[in-house]
């Protein structure tokens, strides 16, 4: 009789079909978590989504090499940023929008790569949500300044975590929520390979401090500011624009017209006793597009405006430097906001510090013109000096121009120089109907809660909005129409511990990632690369 046969075994390397399995499992593992991370952003409520997106990659890292990790990461990364950022595509054509997603989601594939590496260390969870800070503090640096969009931090307005944001900004934000999920998707990995309860415990421990973490830090208060609180009334005008699209700008005098129109409107209820008096008005980042310092009909009509009002306007506008500040690609601009006095015109004025790449200047034109035609209709602004504070009818304003919202440093130098409220003038009609404008509330909401901050929203076609210091939305209009928001303020001078540190968490996280990734490389040079459950 024949002996049976058996299959030879592979050659060393190659993977066998439970390999191919596992490896298939790993990478929808990572897919699914990256998408469940994106349906835990705003618009969506659904925060808790964010916990088990970092409970699913920690299932599929756990133990994998640093390669293993980046393709991993990459996976995750494009399965949450590509959906986040759909709105770009409504901006210019599809092939930017993509990729966008793909360069962003490189940084993310690095930071999870390193996250590979520390996951033999004991209580890992808490060294890579440590190195996931790094790959935002990077991402949100380099290159041009930065894209902080889609940090963990910014999905959790309606979270229990949020109050942290007063204590550590939204890196000690985003640094827990990962936490949070990365330790339960441990503790899940030991209960499926049985591990007894004295294994289980320190996961378990991470994954309730984690969760416990935001409520207590709602119990910390800020301090004290020089002056007690007080209340003005603040009015956020949103005028609305003819239609949606890129060529919305081509009909500036209409945008201007519009707002114009909604001020004069607020006056007249203001007159009849309709709505209280508002002590000043925010109009939106682009409200005149027409450079009201040179265009005498321009300035006739916001002063017109003011007058109806009887109160300063804040008047976003973009203004046409002179010929000497011109650069290699030719005359510049300023995207300026103006505080306009009735009868006295702009008596103070805050540039955009924060510019915004591909949108308001083009980086490496020559370059990025071989790629896209778009190149050469691209604007030329250049960024502004100051702190972003202004004083407007005896209250100091922080001032926020759109995607500014999203920088950590530029909302603090704000509070710093003495800001009571923060304005967050924006434009997003040229998005159309996408999420951006329900992630860059979510944001102002954030900030809200890290500087112990009331916020108005005033935005060209919505969502406008006025946000209490604790994160919540009093009023808030739909999109595309034109709407007047009037509300009591309450003004502030406390600090915030992250006021007051700043920085100083975000680096510490990093540090600690850094360690913990330096540990992990030495510790496997020296051949100690088992995993140690403890």
């Amino acid at each position: 009789m024949a002996a049976p046969t058996t299959d030879p075994a592979p050659p060393p390397g190659v993977p066998t079909r439970s390999g191919w399995t596992a490896s298939l499992a790993r990478l929808l593992g990572a897919a699914a978590g990256g998408y469940l991370l994106y349906l835990s952003f705003p618009p969506s409520t659904l925060w808790w989504l964010a916990i088990p997106a970092f409970a699913l990659l920690a299932l599929v890292v756990h133990g994998r090499t640093a390669r293993g990790g980046f393709g991993l990461g990459f996976v995750f990364a494009m399965a949450f940023l590509t959906p986040l950022l759909v709105w770009v595509s409504s901006l210019v054509q599809w092939l930017p929008w993509i990729a966008l997603s793909v360069f962003e989601s490189l940084f993310v594939a690095v930071a999870v790569a390193g996250m590979a590496l520390v996951s033999r260390l004991p209580a890992w969870p808490l060294w890579a949500a440590a190195v996931w800070g790094i790959g935002e503090s990077v991402r949100g640096r380099i290159p041009w300044g930065g894209m902080p969009w889609g940090r963990v931090g910014f999905g959790q307005p309606d979270g229990p975590l949020l109050p942290l944001a007063a204590i550590g900004g939204v890196p000690l934000l985003s640094f827990v929520t990962v936490l949070a999920g990365l330790a339960l998707g441990e503790l899940v990995r030991r209960l499926v390979v049985r591990q007894g309860w004295r294994r289980w415990r320190v996961p378990a421990l991470i994954t309730v401090a984690a969760l416990l973490a935001g409520p207590l830090a709602a119990l910390v208060p800020a301090f004290p500011g020089p002056a007690p609180d007080r209340v003005v009334t603040i009015a956020a005008v949103q005028g609305n624009v003819p239609r949606l699209g890129l060529d919305f700008n081509a009909q500036r005098r209409a945008v201007l017209d519009n707002h114009v129109r909604a001020t004069e409107a607020l006056g007249a209820d203001v007159a009849a006793g309709r709505v209280a008096r508002p002590d000043l008005v925010i109009w939106p980042e682009n409200s005149s597009d027409i450079d009201p310092l040179q265009n005498p009909d321009a300035a006739a009509q916001i002063d017109r405006a003011a007058q109806a009002v009887g109160v300063p306007i804040l008047v976003g506008t973009v203004l046409r430097n002179p010929p000497e500040m011109a650069n290699a690609d030719g005359p510049t601009a300023s995207n300026s906001s103006l505080v306009w006095e009735p009868g006295a015109g702009p008596v103070a004025r805050n540039d955009k510090r924060r510019i915004q790449p591909f949108g308001e200047y083009m980086p490496w034109r020559s370059f990025f013109r071989l790629f896209s035609p778009y190149v050469d209709r691209a604007s030329n602004f250049l960024p502004g000096p100051g702190e972003g504070a202004l004083d407007m009818n005896g209250v100091r304003v922080g001032i926020a121009i759109c995607w500014e919202i999203a920088f950590d440093d530029l909302l603090a130098d704000s509070v710093a120089a003495g800001a009571e409220v923060l304005a967050v003038p924006s434009n997003n009609a040229t998005f159309g109907f996408t999420d951006m404008t329900f992630q860059q509330l979510a944001m102002s909401r954030i900030r809200a809660v890290e500087f112990d901050r009331s916020a108005v929203v005033a935005t060209t076609s919505g969502v406008s909005a006025t946000v209490t210091p604790d994160g919540t939305v009093t009023q808030s209009t739909e999109q595309f129409t034109a709407e007047v928001l009037v509300e009591p303020t309450t003004l502030r001078t406390t600090s915030t511990i992250a006021s007051q540190l700043r920085s100083g968490p975000e680096w510490t996280l990093v540090v600690l990632g850094l360690v913990a990734i330096a540990a992990a490389v030495v510790r496997r040079r020296r051949g100690a690369g088992r995993n140690v459950d403890v």
